[in-house]
């Protein structure tokens, strides 16, 4: 059976360590013009998206090329899926076409059902419950600043909406050890058995209440916007909500010196994150933007064997 990337825990630790290596790796052979055009050379990849993209589209674009491979890229609403097509037809006839598929859409338990029937590794690039694509790039940024410092010893706080991307921090602490402090409205916490099974795999997980208690000990701080894709509708509602919850400079302060400042883009800046924070030294926002193409080479050529 292929090995599918749908939530951050399908691999392990040691699966981990390897890929940042490898993201290492080929960063710095991209930098020297140089890349791994062998491994999926002539290799269809089906990248479907039922969400609009700006950076998932761009990087796995790039990193399918670079690796060789041709992105093949489908608007789930103007294909057979978005008329009824069971999902366990497309899996096994996209299985007959292309070397991997990578998903970008609502439903999880639709990226759940296309892997049990695929003969291909399906690869997460977005759903409504998780982001682990972006943690893997986020973690590996972190990696990247941190000088040779334990990955372990590092604390994340997160600050906002218990979304997709605050499940996948609890899933990477969980897996990778590192010490999360998470401050969520109440009412937008994160869902609760990812939550669960996080603090029970490691206790440095904590729900604190307040940013301020959140950042204070953190060597990374980090956010998402108040209002993701689908809610536009609770636009008014989660910005009273989230009242206290944006990341300034004022909050920053009371991390430990030198933190990092995350955030996966795109920003509201005056919302969840001031303008200032954003350019400041400690943002590394456009860094792990970037590292998203590098680490998702590296996991395409581990998911999908070479020829």
């Amino acid at each position: 059976m292929p090995k599918n990337f749908i939530t951050f825990r399908d691999l392990t630790k040691e699966e981990y360590l390897f890929l940042f290596d490898r993201t290492r790796t080929l960063k710095h052979e991209r930098y020297r013009h140089r890349y791994q055009r062998d491994h999926l050379r002539g290799r269809p990849i089906a990248v479907l998206f039922s969400k609009p993209s700006t950076r998932t589209r761009v990087s796995f674009e790039c990193a399918i090329t670079e690796l060789g491979g041709h992105a093949i890229i489908i608007h789930l609403g103007d294909s057979q899926w978005a008329r009824g097509e069971p999902l366990s037809h497309s899996a096994r006839v996209f299985s007959r076409y292309v070397s991997g598929i990578v998903i970008r859409h609502t439903k999880e338990e639709d990226l759940v059902e296309l892997a049990k029937h695929a003969s291909i590794p399906v690869v997460n690039a977005l759903t409504d419950e998780r982001h682990p694509c972006q943690v893997l790039a986020d973690v590996f940024t972190i990696i990247e600043r941190i000088d040779g410092n334990e990955l372990g010893s590092q604390t994340v706080a997160w600050i906002g909406d218990g979304g997709n991307m605050a499940n996948t921090w609890l899933e990477a602490a969980a897996v990778l050890g590192f010490g999360l402090n998470l401050a969520c409205p109440p009412g937008y916490l994160p869902d609760e058995g990812i939550a669960k099974r996080a603090a029970a795999d490691n206790p440095r997980v904590k729900f604190m209440g307040s940013p301020l208690e959140a950042v204070k000990g953190a060597t990374v701080v980090t956010t998402d916007v108040f209002t993701s894709m689908g809610k536009e509708a609770e636009r008014a509602k989660r910005l009273k909500d989230f009242k206290g919850y944006r990341v300034d400079s004022a909050l920053m302060a009371k991390a430990r010196p030198k933190a990092l400042f995350l955030h996966c883009l795109p920003a509201h800046p005056g919302e969840e994150v001031t303008e200032e924070v954003l350019e400041s030294p400690a943002s590394v926002i456009f860094d792990e933007a970037e590292n998203r193409l590098h680490a998702q080479k590296a996991l395409l050529e581990y998911l999908i064997p070479a020829k």
